[in-house]
């Protein structure tokens, strides 16, 4: 059984849905932020000492509990846990083409953009977000954020829209994990950003990943869930 320690309105909602593609029990230990500040709660800490969530307790680890922090390594984890189901082979990528038929570039790029996304989504797309919220939460530099921070955010929009514009999910063909991943920066976009039908294949992307079941299921399971 893993468990979710899950924090109100943040990246953690993104455990819960790829818990539910890949069919792993789980259960749910929930935070609430604090009303005054919107940070976690000290109870987190804890759990682990940044305080912070995701993170998840292996609690049938064979040698003990495991504890895992921050999203993509989390992601990275259960991935494995399930036998690779919706990563794609890191083998892929140091793939001869002529030992591997015809295929083989294509799934090597296919491993590279699965890669890549997993630390895209928060090596550089969340940072001018995050910037950009807490800028306006500030009156008297709000302004600032809408002029100097939203063009940086506009330049990854355009790439976002470039990439899903020419293939359906970020590594290719098929849905993975680097689309659970590109989620919840996606997400706080549209809802404060500038994402809209402006970009219409990063919409009906969005669109898309909301209507699957297990999307569904772990809004279910994890409560009431803004995008910020």
């Amino acid at each position: 059984m893993i468990a979710v320690h899950h924090l109100e309105n943040s990246r953690s909602q993104r455990i819960l849905w790829l818990l539910e593609e890949l069919g792993l029990p789980y259960r749910v230990v929930h935070y609430a932020r604090d009303k005054a500040t919107m940070l976690a709660p000290p109870e987190l800490r804890a759990v682990h000492p940044l305080g912070k969530s995701p993170v998840i307790v292996n609690e049938d680890a064979g040698d003990g509990p495991l504890t895992i922090a921050e999203t993509g390594a989390i992601i990275e984890y259960l991935v494995g846990k399930a036998d690779g189901r919706l990563g794609v082979p890191e083998a892929q990528i140091g793939a001869v083409p002529e030992a591997q038929g015809a295929s083989a570039p294509e799934a090597r790029e296919a491993a590279l953009r699965y890669r890549y996304y997993l630390h895209y989504a928060e090596g550089s797309l969340m940072p001018p977000l995050l910037i950009k919220l807490v800028l306006g939460m500030i009156p008297v530099v709000g302004g600032f954020a809408q002029k100097k921070v939203q063009p940086m955010i506009d330049v990854h929009l355009d790439f976002v829209e470039s990439e899903l514009a020419s293939r359906p999910w970020f590594a290719g063909d098929a849905f993975t994990a680097a689309d659970v991943m590109m989620s919840f920066p996606l997400e706080a976009a549209r809802d404060r950003a500038g994402l809209d039908a402006s970009r219409p294949a990063t919409t009906a992307w969005l669109e898309k990943i909301h209507a699957r079941p297990a999307y569904q299921a772990a809004l279910a399971a994890g409560g009431p869930y803004r995008y910020a």
